[in-house]
């Protein structure tokens, strides 16, 4: 009877503990899952190169803008670990508010999670409607396009480029769209840039618009724009 007792006390004292342990590391990764997260997109630095835009150019992607899920910590690992499969084609650059990040075929979650997705099999710089997508994360982040989120302005200059040439617009536009405007990638006539993200709820889009200003070879661009296309992803800083 008392080895029953004593078992049972056993067994209540490591039940207590475990209960304490997983609570602890629940606690650690509610905690640190945003800089975890913030971590392995800025880490993500892919070289953009001619060579490498003109091979992922002729790749298929998906445009299933529907099958994309919220940027959680297991999409942005499972990312990480399929990065290859991300094909870049090209950087944005929004100097003003620092915000520099690779564009890649396509709105994959995968794509999603680490670059600025293209919306349209067809889409090309300069040329009629040039529409991206990329998530944004809540309570000021710096992920993605979370700062068009936050401080993206009418006005504000907006540089994309294939590394063959840069294409600089300029923004005219912004205003709170139904997640529904699937219209909103249309091509048009006018060469205009179009870029969506999530508002804060995540029920609505925030459309930003730019018109396109002036194309300029990449090797003749100002070297500060150079700088700023070729330098390090801002994701997280």
């Amino acid at each position: 009877m008392l080895f029953r007792s004593k078992k049972k006390q056993w067994w209540k004292t490591t039940l207590y503990w475990l209960v304490i342990i997983l609570g602890l590391a629940l606690s650690l990764v509610l905690i640190f899952n945003q800089q975890v997260k913030d971590y392995l997109v800025n880490t993500y630095q892919p070289q953009v190169t001619k060579s490498l835009v003109a091979k992922n150019e002729k790749k298929k992607a998906s445009y299933d803008f529907s099958s994309v899920k919220d940027l959680n910590l297991q999409t942005v690992a499972a990312a990480r670990a399929k990065k290859e499969s991300i094909n870049v084609i090209g950087v944005i650059s929004i100097p003003a508010i620092n915000l520099r990040i690779p564009i890649a075929k396509g709105v994959s979650n995968t794509t999603l999670a680490l670059a600025a997705g293209t919306m349209r099999a067809d889409q090309e710089m300069g040329k009629g409607n040039y529409p991206l997508a990329a998530h944004n994360m809540a309570n000021g982040s710096k992920i993605l396009f979370s700062p068009l989120y936050y401080h993206g302005k009418v006005g504000q200059l907006v540089y994309i480029t294939d590394m063959k040439k840069v294409y600089e617009y300029k923004l005219y536009e912004r205003k709170f769209i139904d997640a529904t405007r699937v219209d909103v990638i249309d091509n048009t006539k006018e060469n205009i840039l179009t870029l969506v993200t999530c508002d804060a709820t995540g029920a609505r889009r925030l459309l930003m618009r730019g018109k396109l200003v002036k194309v300029v070879a990449y090797d003749k661009a100002p070297a500060k724009i150079q700088k700023n296309l070729s330098g390090k992803y801002t994701n997280g800083q």
